[in-house]
């Protein structure tokens, strides 16, 4: 199948066989498993998934590649195929907290940050989640605090789920071949972090208010949300920056807020 990338919707699809092997072994897809493939491309990753769980979902929102892809991948098993903008779509479609989703993909790198912070919202339905993203964006959503590198991201994803870098793959693995390091993660949402956070609206404002003038103290990024003795109260330091707050402390400080 020849098919030319189109740029808008950042595809870069991945070739190398060795690349493919080394993530569909970090899967391990099984029969009976609830899989989605976010972007499945031309289906070097879905083809191999399919043939080791028989059944699953992709969405893909390329109209071109719906056809042919369901066409190759025939042989393989029982592919259902959602053609849609990710960003919209609403994950009870294909997951319950009963049936929970595995989801992988080869995440579009003009998309992933919004994309990460729309599943975070399904986070109670998702067992797993393996995706392919450019390394800065991963060198984010794992960064500690105290480093230049820990943002809004970094304690959004961290609150619900335990992050890992497993390994980048090179640009010379994609045609084309992306101007960017790729790396290969995995989160794993945590059944119990939605209860740990009480009120997930207040959470989320205080975190993107707090990394919205990183550059000054918290006391001074948060001073319409929380006073100096609140942020003590929850641990804080008043004259730390806000890339020093640990994500326990956001949600020490977002639970006491909430009354």
């Amino acid at each position: 199948m020849v098919k030319k990338p189109i740029k808008h919707l950042g595809q870069h699809f991945l070739t190398d066989e060795n690349t493919i092997s080394a993530i569909i072994q970090t899967i391990s897809p099984a029969p009976g498993q609830n899989i989605c493939e976010i972007g499945p491309g031309l289906g070097a990753i879905t083809r191999p998934v399919l043939r080791n769980s028989g059944a699953m979902h992709a969405i893909e929102i390329d109209r071109e590649l719906t056809g042919e892809l369901l066409e190759q991948c025939s042989q393989a098993g029982t592919l259902t195929l959602h053609q849609a903008d990710v960003l919209k779509f609403d994950f009870n479609c294909v997951a319950t907290t009963a049936h929970p989703v595995r989801l992988i993909g080869n995440l579009p790198y003009n998309i992933s940050t919004p994309l990460l912070f729309h599943l975070l919202q399904f986070s109670r339905m998702i067992v797993d989640m393996h995706f392919m993203l450019q390394k800065e964006v991963v060198d984010r959503i794992t960064a500690m605090p105290g480093t230049s590198e820990y943002s809004r991201l970094s304690v959004s994803v961290q609150s619900r789920c335990r992050v890992e870098s497993l390994f980048d793959i090179m640009p010379s693995m994609f045609s084309p071949p992306p101007k960017v390091i790729s790396s290969f993660m995995r989160l794993l949402p945590e059944s119990s972090s939605s209860d740990k956070i009480h009120n997930h609206m207040l959470f989320n404002k205080l975190v993107k208010t707090a990394f919205q003038q990183r550059r000054k103290t918290i006391k001074n990024s948060l001073t319409r949300m929380a006073t100096e003795t609140e942020l003590q109260q929850a641990g804080i330091d008043p004259g730390k920056r806000p890339q020093d707050i640990s994500v326990q402390q956001y949600i020490n400080l977002a639970n006491l807020l909430s009354g």
